[in-house]
């Protein structure tokens, strides 16, 4: 075919569209059935409602072909589990007693039943849960959901393709099943898994799909000769399949290095390629391999990930040099919508003028169909969108907003000693022991504590004018009475003030700190019914005054126990946030590190003897392939250590990572050089304590002993035997005993039986050791 037939082929889509609906109808919908206020019809039918709402969206803004299947309850690799019978044996009774209560169980655990393992998807903020898998698991087909979601859409005139999560991805995103052997590969189940791909294909296209697209993100990453040979040999088995859809193999999240030649080759009729900055060089590669002849090429050239406006006439170029590449060209965003928010015109709190430099997920989508156009009809059918989005990037690169030359010079002027504590660690921790005379195994929270309906009631009547400063203060004051005096009561060692004010844990400090945006309907989706407003870094960053100090110090005066004083580290900051795409990601973090700086040794100075600097997306940053990860990591950990640095050696500086693969950064987490380190290992059952160890990991460490993410109570002898398991790893002197993370999504009356438990099991176990008293 022709470049000039490929461009007039060229058709719109996207690869997913958030899920939560405007007024996160599905978040209210999900958590009133868990109350018991809604029943699951009334819940099926929001959840149908919210599909039909995104696909006519979809459609009436231009979009050729509508994605099926990639709504989800809770999430969508838990789907396809569902959809592949990968269901663990300790939930089958759940399951097969009620199919959607089963479902929550998994996701969520029961008081009896502990929840699947949940940990990042890939480098974004998106939690998945981790199947389950051993050398006995036996796959069934259960194709009902994705049937159904197409019938949905097709019903309704519209143009489908669902969407799957490709099955070797899936295997590799899977993990050994409790008891199962810890070396066993679940790749090694694919020959099991294809016919039940197979069979879910088959009822697919007997329900109307003439497209089906199986994602395989896995692929961008490193990946050893085995690996690529599975994929060859699932996707020459799927490709040689006689009853089935037309198959679109797609990626995203970074290039796909020497998966490109295995799926091009591949008897497969499209790919999918991300095409942005963070792929690049995936144009390069597929014009190595000759293009994609008598294939589909689906290019996602407008990123998926971001919140910036695209640049059009850079967005056509692409699109132009991929013509001659493929069979027929199609315009997509790079991944899924589902990790930006729903609309920016919903935003009457932005400037007008920056409001223009912002496109969410319908904004994006506007952008692909113009693409599309574009490229169908020439750059002369859309001469006024190109016209305006000069304006729009023009405007951004000029404004005064986005730079400021004090912070630009103050982060010229920092030099290595500037990222040094002063003495190494073990004259610290020397210091640090006579300062604080905790006992060993020291107990702690991670900082946050429910984020009761009082508090939210008081913050929207502050909000709306209902209530003064004061009378909003006088709650706050409360409320970390309450938290001081039941900490002080269980017998915690290190206590916190629980971030009574604190809306979340970015966007706190994202209002309080220069260069930064809120959003108030920017809501994205982080796992399950928890969703998040990731602020927007739109320029230079600086502390105007002190963010954390007054309460800190406020809960310090009401207990002789010592009080943390928490922050949310640079990283994290900018992992969180929908971050400035104008300069390297290691200057913004920079800036951000010496605004938090100025934090650290403010409340060193008031009093504060221990300060948290949470880095939990230190991991989920981590570059997918390995050649890309020495320089992030440099800078990374260059950017904690300059935040914490300036510190006595007597003051204790503590960080919190949860809910990621920690194996791959343990060099990393001992150059951040913090005292102590808390992390998530409830429910991977200790491993990150026994990889600290392998590594040799010198400074003290505190891996979760009370999953959080589940509304169950672990009791206290469960909580001494993963506290024992700790010990196998990490010599008493240096254990912490603390939760996985932080307790704002919990309830009050799990908490205070959690926390009780989680100190008894300190107690006992401490009683247990030959140094205790």
């Amino acid at each position: 075919m022709t470049s000039k037939s490929a461009a007039a082929a060229a058709r719109a889509t996207v690869y997913g569209y958030p899920r939560q609906g405007g007024g996160r109808e599905l978040k209210k919908a999900i958590e009133g059935y868990w109350k018991g206020r809604v029943d699951a019809d009334a819940l099926r039918a929001t959840a149908a409602e919210l599909r039909r709402t995104n696909w006519r969206q979809l459609a009436e803004a231009g979009i050729h072909e509508v994605p099926t299947g990639d709504f989800s309850y809770y999430d969508h690799v838990l789907d396809t589990s569902v959809m592949v019978g990968a269901i663990p044996g300790r939930h089958r009774a759940a399951v097969e007693a009620d199919a959607l209560d089963g479902y929550f169980a998994m996701a969520r655990g029961t008081q009896d039943v502990a929840p699947l393992e949940m940990t990042k998807w890939f480098d974004t903020n998106y939690h998945y849960l981790v199947p389950e898998l051993g050398p006995d698991t036996m796959f069934t087909a259960d194709s009902a959901k994705q049937v159904a979601e197409l019938r949905e859409a097709l019903a309704l005139g519209l143009t489908a393709r669902p969407v799957l999560v490709g099955p070797v991805t899936y295997l590799l995103l899977a993990k050994p099943a409790p008891g199962v052997a810890a070396d066993f590969d679940p790749l090694t189940l694919l020959d099991r898994l294809l016919p039940v791909y197979a069979e879910v294909l088959s009822d697919l296209r007997a329900a109307g799909a003439e497209w089906v697209q199986l994602d395989e993100p896995a692929l961008v990453q490193d990946r050893t000769p085995a690996e690529l040979n599975a994929a060859t040999r699932a996707y020459r088995d799927l490709g040689a399949l006689t009853d089935r859809p037309k198959l679109l193999v797609a990626s995203y999240f970074d290039r796909l290095g020497d998966a490109l030649p295995v799926l091009a080759k591949a008897p497969v009729e499209g790919l999918a390629l991300d095409f942005t900055e963070a792929a690049a060089a995936n144009l390069d590669a597929l014009a190595a391999v000759g293009g994609l002849p008598g294939k589909r090429l689906v290019a996602g050239v407008v990123n998926g990930r971001n919140i910036w406006v695209n640049d059009l006439t850079k967005s056509l170029a692409t699109l132009g040099t991929l013509l001659g590449l493929a069979d027929r060209v199609d315009v997509a965003a790079s991944c899924s919508l589902l990790h930006v928010p729903l609309d920016a015109t919903a935003e009457r709190d932005i400037e007008p003028q920056i409001l223009r430099w912002l496109a969410f997920a319908r904004q994006k989508t506007a952008e692909i169909v113009t693409l599309a156009k574009g490229l169908a009809q020439g750059t002369g059918s859309i001469t006024g969108e190109l016209a305006a989005n000069r304006a729009a990037l023009a405007s951004r690169a000029n404004s005064p907003i986005t730079r400021d030359p004090a912070v630009r010079a103050r982060v010229g002027a920092v030099t290595d000693a500037d990222a040094r504590r002063s003495q190494p660690y073990g004259e610290r921790a020397a210091a640090q022991r006579a300062h604080l005379g905790l006992p060993l195994l020291p107990t702690t929270t991670i900082g946050s504590f429910p984020q009761t309906a009082e508090l939210r009631v008081a913050r929207a009547d502050l909000r709306a004018g209902r209530i003064d400063t004061a009378g909003y203060e006088e709650r706050i004051r409360a409320e970390i009475q309450e938290v001081i005096s039941f900490q002080e009561k269980t017998g915690l060692d290190v206590l916190v003030h629980g971030e009574a004010e604190r809306n979340d844990m970015v966007q706190y400090f994202a209002e309080q700190l220069t260069g930064y945006l809120a959003t108030q309907h920017g809501w994205v989706q982080s796992y399950g019914t928890r969703y998040v407003r990731p602020p927007i870094l739109a320029g230079d960053i600086s502390r105007p005054e002190p963010m954390t100090v007054r309460w800190t110090t406020y809960a310090q005066s009401l207990t002789r126990r010592p009080v943390k004083g928490m922050l949310t580290g640079p990283v994290t900051m900018l992992a969180w946030s929908f971050v400035r795409d104008d300069q390297p990601l290691g200057d913004t973090a920079r800036q951000v590190a010496l605004a938090l700086r100025d934090e650290v040794n403010d409340l060193e100075t008031a009093g504060t003897s221990v300060i948290q600097v949470d880095e939990p997306a230190l991991r989920e940053t981590l570059p997918l392939r390995a050649a890309d990860r020495p320089g992030y990591l440099a800078w990374a950990t260059e950017a904690f250590r300059l935040t914490t640095a300036g510190v006595r050696p007597d003051t204790q500086i503590h960080t919190h990572m949860c809910y990621a693969e920690f194996g791959d950064i343990v060099q990393a987490i001992d150059d951040l050089d913090a005292d102590v380190i808390s992390l998530e290992a409830a429910r991977s059952h200790m491993q990150v304590a026994r990889e600290l160890a392998a590594h040799g990991y010198p400074r003290e460490a505190g891996p979760g002993v009370y999953d959080i993410h589940s509304p169950r109570v672990p009791s206290a002898d469960e909580a001494a035997a993963l506290l024992r398991k700790g010990l196998e790893a990490i010599p008493a002197e240096r254990l912490w005993v603390n939760p996985d993370c932080g307790l704002k999504t919990r309830g009050w009356p799990e908490t205070r039986a959690s926390l009780d438990n989680l100190v008894a099991a300190a107690h006992a176990v401490r009683a247990e050791l030959p140094t205790a008293d």
